[in-house]
């Protein structure tokens, strides 16, 4: 499982915490000094359900400041972009290389890892 992350993240945090209490394995990648290389993002895109729009970070100040469409960009020019800019990348991106879950999603995070969400407690009486 791979896990790109940023430390300050809020959602990083949370699915960082989730994944350690469900003790499911992972190797984590700061994602701005590690940025992925251009075949793991081409991975990653190949792997989203909304392309794009899906790893955007559009409400971020970097996408905003960009002088670019990126609905104009083919899928090379993307990927450089995002290898020179990876803060326009939503954070966290968690990977088993056949599904993907992107930002803090619990239902997602079961998904991916198969862990079973536990029942209801019913009480005794």
């Amino acid at each position: 499982m791979k896990f790109y992350t940023y430390p300050s993240c809020t959602s990083c945090r949370r699915t960082k915490a989730w994944l350690k209490d469900q003790e499911v394995p992972f190797s984590e990648r700061h994602i701005f000094r590690e940025t992925p290389t251009y075949e793991e993002l081409l991975q990653i895109l190949s792997l989203t359900t909304e392309g794009i729009d899906e790893i955007l970070a559009t409400r971020g100040k970097t996408y905003k400041s960009l002088n670019v469409d990126v609905e104009d960009l083919s899928v090379s020019e993307f990927i450089s972009l995002v290898m020179n800019e990876p803060k326009l990348l939503r954070r966290p991106i968690l990977t088993d290389g056949k599904k993907l879950v992107v930002g803090y999603n619990e239902d997602g995070l079961k998904s991916i890892t198969k862990v079973k969400q536990m029942a209801p407690l019913t009480k005794i009486s």
